[in-house]
């Protein structure tokens, strides 16, 4: 029996109920197949934890997650803790100790759900988005200068090396070549940034020419923002900058109707040089506004389990999760409030365990 050990992180807010759907539905779904075992650890590291000891995360914290197959997060951010100081505290040094450069995003309309957008359905909103993960806006690189006096300065430096931004963009032709896909988008700002955009171009220009049987374009991010909500038939695979690609992503969780749905993949592709564990969690934060209260959408929590199993090589296994999911929003029969109906968090994970559970009858 294979077996896995994975790190679960449920962090702050509603990331503790969904986490806990997923881990749910993860379990029954070993249990059911019996090829592959899941051993999984809980770390309670968060922004409670930040008030009690100062620190999100204790200072060995990545010596003990290196020792991982894979990290399942919930959220990370609470009132009372400022956003840099938990986001910082946790999630981007998981990002940028193990160099987990590619930040995935699939962004599709699953079968019964409803975006804002009329006439648009599943065969319309079907791509993917590939974030650089570990450097560009988020490479932590600035400072500030005589903070609180009139002339205060303030200094945020976006950093793009050569290798990172190549091995993004190549992976996103790699995804596109893999999957069948005919194009890949680059979101790009090289008319105002006159260095770290027009670089980008460049090696984007370079590593399309590699890849003759794919199509290529860029889009000003303003303009491409706009084509998201326009033309979101046009698009296979999107590669962007840090920055870029996280707000770009959260377009694409409206178009799918909730913030509820959308994945997400943190992970090195090539097993021969990576540094540790991926990590898996949803697009949507920690949700103050309904924590507590059970009704959250676990549907992105229990979707990022299911890359996470594909990452770990069970593609069977991650297959079937994602019919029952499919299978769950077409029937259309549970949904919770942030999709139009009045389930609660448990009551969707349910759904998508019966569904599990019909596939192995």
């Amino acid at each position: 029996m294979r077996h896995y050990h994975v790190a679960l992180l449920p962090g702050d807010g509603i990331g503790q109920d969904v986490v806990a759907e997923g881990v749910e539905t993860l379990t029954l779904l070993a249990q059911a197949r019996g090829d592959f075992r899941l051993d999984l650890e809980s770390f309670d590291w968060s922004c409670a934890y930040y008030l009690q000891h100062g620190h999100m995360m204790p200072p060995d914290a990545l010596k003990t997650l290196e020792e991982f197959d894979a990290i399942y997060l919930g959220a990370v951010g609470f009132p009372g803790v400022l956003d840099h100081e938990s986001l910082w505290g946790m999630l981007l040094p998981i990002r940028q100790s193990f160099d987990l450069y590619v930040n995935m995003r699939p962004i599709r309309l699953l079968p019964g759900t409803e975006g804002p957008l009329r006439g648009r359905g599943a065969d319309d909103i079907n791509f993917v988005c590939i974030r650089e993960n570990t450097e560009g806006e988020y490479a932590g690189v600035g400072g500030r200068l005589r903070q609180g006096a009139p002339d205060e300065v303030a200094l945020q430096t976006s950093v793009y090396t050569r290798p990172a931004t190549e091995r993004i963009i190549r992976y996103a032709f790699e995804l596109a070549r893999r999957e069948g896909r005919r194009k890949v988008t680059s979101a790009t700002k090289s008319n105002a940034q006159q260095y770290g955009m027009v670089f980008w171009d460049e090696v984007h220009a370079a590593v399309a020419a590699d890849y003759p049987d794919i199509a290529t374009e860029k889009w000003h991010v303003d303009a491409l923002a706009a084509r998201f909500v326009t033309h979101p038939q046009t698009f296979d695979v999107v590669v962007a900058s840090n920055l870029f690609g996280d707000i770009l992503t959260d377009i694409g969780g409206a178009l799918q109707g909730s913030l509820g749905i959308p994945p997400s993949a943190n992970l090195h592709p090539d097993p021969a040089i990576r540094r540790g564990p991926a990590l898996f969690e949803p697009v949507h934060g920690s949700a103050p506004d309904i924590a507590g209260k059970g009704i959250a959408n676990p549907i992105a929590a229990i979707w990022s389990a299911q890359l996470m199993l594909d990452y770990l090589g069970e593609r069977d296994a991650a297959a079937t999760l994602m019919r029952a999911i499919e299978a769950v929003t077409a029937a259309g029969q549970v949904r919770t409030p942030d999709l139009g109906g009045r389930a609660t968090t448990h009551e969707m994970g349910e759904a998508v365990r019966a569904a599990l559970q019909k596939q192995y009858a």
